[in-house]
């Protein structure tokens, strides 16, 4: 993550071109939360990361406190020789 200053993680934010995979680490009631997967949009207040778990997330850049791009997601792995796929 990027902790120089608390304006670097929007600097990246409203820099990195949407489609880029991000995680977005932003605070929340009682603590901090993730949001990873590819950013959708970004603009004076808020980015939108799409998520695989949540769908689209809008985080206020105002909670954000670290953002950094991260690599592709790993293929998912074949099931095993006679498993059945959940």
């Amino acid at each position: 993550m990027i902790p120089a200053t608390p304006s670097a993680p929007v600097t990246f934010l409203a820099s990195a071109a949407p489609g880029t995979r991000v995680v977005v680490r932003y605070r929340i009631e009682g603590g901090f939360t993730d949001a990873l997967g590819e950013l959708l949009a970004a603009d004076a207040d808020t980015c939108t990361v799409r998520t695989a778990r949540r769908g689209d997330v809008v985080v206020q850049l105002s909670a954000v406190t670290a953002a950094k791009q991260v690599p592709p997601a790993p293929p998912r792995r074949a099931p095993r020789a006679g498993r059945q796929p959940s």
